[in-house]
């Protein structure tokens, strides 16, 4: 029978293009400053339920607000944080083609989550307008470090990892309280450096920074591990990793050898793997998923263009996974969101629409149903 609660053999991991009634009014409140703060809030709150019903409609169980009050899929979350800055600079993140626009986070004191987090309110709202499961998107511990430079760290004592690595663990214990007080019984953390730890320029470019990065992986495993140890036992933990994700182009390439070990070990309940292309590598490393009820919801069908998988391939997909990891510790769910930040990526509302559906057919195909 399929399940009513996660983890569901059908998901997504939570962004979805902005609708056009978005856009416009974030532009006019952010650009040309002819809305309220007030006004942008409400033109949202008038088109997430439309998302939510786009979601429930194409059969998906669980469900998000599509991070249509986002930006950046991570940077709004953390400048939200007590002791975190957001900077724009002159030159963004390097991405395949292109980069991102220049915002970089900063450490201007000491790191908290602040009671009144706003993203607990986009959540409440999610819940309230829902008939399936309610599930937030929020980064993981590991982006709190990854993506801030050294020289962006202010805090003396900040200087050594592990003080930082600690203050960040109990940032994201307050989280997980606090969300669960707030009703999510389905919390997805984004951890998708520990893929991008996997790819030789990266793992150059800390080991520049006199940081090695087979030792990140480890603590960015302890952080996800500790952060989420004490969370009460009917909440669900959920990670996404990914290559990156920006108007349809990526920012890493590798596979998930270097990392999959500590991956498995978090107490994570759900893991979203990207797998639509050869850039995420083969699916051997799934054989260090340790048996039992942890699932990984293999990502291959692509967000990244329209072009429609085709089911037989999915199933042969599943097949050759089958040989690794056991066919019922395994879903379906596409590689990465729709929208990591609000541009989006070179698809159209159709598209996301049949991708979504097709992740369900799948599922249906597979095991019966979601």
């Amino acid at each position: 029978m399929p399940s009513q609660t996660p983890p569901f053999r059908a998901d997504h991991v939570g962004s979805l293009l902005r609708p056009p009634a978005v856009a416009v009014a974030r532009k006019a409140h952010f650009e040309e400053n002819t809305i309220t703060a007030g006004e942008l809030r409400d033109a949202e709150d008038g088109v997430i339920p439309e998302l939510i019903r786009m979601q429930e409609e194409v059969g998906l169980k669980a469900v998000t607000d599509g991070e249509a009050r986002r930006s950046f899929w991570h940077y709004d979350f953390l400048g939200m944080l007590d002791g975190f800055e957001l900077v724009e600079r002159d030159e963004g993140v390097q991405f395949a083609g292109m980069n991102l626009r220049p915002i970089f986070p900063t450490i201007t004191g000491r790191l908290g989550f602040p009671a009144d987090h706003p993203m607990l309110d986009h959540f409440r709202f999610v819940r309230d307008h829902t008939t399936v499961v309610p599930k937030i998107s929020i980064p993981g511990p590991s982006c709190c470090h990854f993506r801030t430079a050294p020289e962006d760290i202010a805090p003396a004592d900040y200087a050594d990892p592990e003080v930082l690595f600690a203050d960040i663990v109990a940032v994201y214990r307050a989280a997980v309280a606090a969300f669960y007080a707030a009703g999510c019984r389905y919390l997805q953390l984004d951890d998708i450096f520990f893929a991008y730890l996997c790819d030789p320029k990266h793992r150059a470019d800390k080991a520049a920074l006199g940081q090695d990065p087979d030792w990140l992986i480890d603590r960015y495993a302890w952080m996800m591990r500790a952060a989420i140890a004490d969370r009460p036992a009917d909440m669900i933990i959920a990670m996404h990793m990914c290559r990156g994700n920006f108007r349809s182009t990526h920012a890493a390439e590798g596979a998930y050898d270097l990392a999959a070990e500590a991956v498995f070990s978090t107490g994570v309940d759900i893991f979203f793997m990207e797998y639509d292309t050869e850039r995420a590598g083969g699916l051997e490393p799934l054989r260090l998923l340790p048996k039992g009820k942890q699932r990984v919801m293999a990502g291959f069908v692509t967000t990244k263009t329209g072009a429609l998988e085709d089911l037989d391939d999915l199933r042969r997909r599943f097949d050759e996974a089958s040989r690794y990891a056991d066919l019922d510790q395994l879903g379906i769910a596409p590689q990465c969101g729709f929208a990591s930040t609000e541009e989006g990526n070179a698809i159209s509302q159709g598209d996301q629409r049949r991708k979504l559906e097709l992740v369900v057919r799948t599922a249906e195909a597979i095991w019966g149903g979601v």
